[in-house]
């Protein structure tokens, strides 16, 4: 980390893919599509058995900022970031996964706050839609996120993070099978480091039936488990931290 060296100005986008050919398409001309043009998208795909390699290749071929990796078979999506953000030369990390989207000013207006506020951690708010495409519910987020409050909330879409590695330094995600997304923030945040949310919406996070996010109680467990066995937290403080956690997310789907 000290004396690494990333590319000024260039964003990683990083895209595990686990049989996503019925979206990844549209993921990856969202990125292609992106005003900001300085970026490079790493493909790590997690063992398909669908289409998706094809669909990746075919990218590629037509775009050479587009690179794919493929994971020694179904590892999960953190060992398959991880795999990217070793690869990847940017000076900023973004995170797409295969049936999300982004807004088309998505990197430019992440990048241009992120230089002006001199930050090295930021969100976004983003919108909810079905598998069909139809727009729902738009998740607003705060005005900024530190350890301690992230600690009882959930707020933090993994497809709407830009970090700068010039300031929070290399990253890699705890090989979890679920929420190492949020354990990677914690551990960022318990640095010191403060997380920045914008208002606008920039990212479109498709909920997808039979999707390990989409089941709730599978989710309270992995949070359960994330606090306990990632972050160290103590019994008491974890269950005062899942109160808080669950509550959130209710607000967060009902408000």
């Amino acid at each position: 980390m000290g004396t690494k060296r990333w590319k000024n100005g260039l964003v990683s986008v990083i895209m595990p893919c686990y049989n996503g050919e019925a979206h990844i398409q549209e993921a990856i001309d969202s990125v292609i599509g992106q005003t900001y043009q300085f970026w490079e998208l790493i493909v790590i795909d997690d063992g398909s058995t669908d289409a998706s390699k094809k669909i990746v290749a075919n990218c590629a071929k037509q775009d050479v900022r587009i690179s794919t990796v493929d994971s020694a078979g179904n590892e999960g999506a953190a060992v398959a970031r991880n795999k990217g953000i070793s690869m990847a030369s940017g000076q900023y990390i973004a995170f797409l996964d295969s049936d999300d989207f982004w807004a088309t000013d998505k990197l430019q207006e992440q990048v241009a706050y992120m230089k002006k506020k001199d930050v090295g951690f930021t969100f976004t708010a983003y919108q909810i839609v079905d598998e069909a495409g139809v727009l729902k519910k738009v998740i607003q987020v705060p005005e900024e996120m530190t350890y301690q409050k992230l600690l009882r909330n959930t707020i933090i879409g993994c497809l709407t993070v830009m970090l700068d590695r010039h300031i929070v330094g290399d990253v890699r995600m705890p090989k979890l099978r679920s929420r190492q997304d949020t354990a990677t923030w914690l551990g960022i945040l318990r640095e010191g480091h403060v997380a920045y949310g914008i208002p606008t919406v920039l990212a479109y996070y498709r909920v997808v039936s039979g999707s390990l996010s989409s089941n709730k109680w599978k989710m309270v467990g992995a949070n359960w488990r994330m606090y306990r066995e990632e972050v160290g937290l103590r019994p008491l403080h974890a269950s005062y931290c899942m109160i808080g956690y669950m509550t959130n997310a209710v607000k967060k789907r009902i408000f």
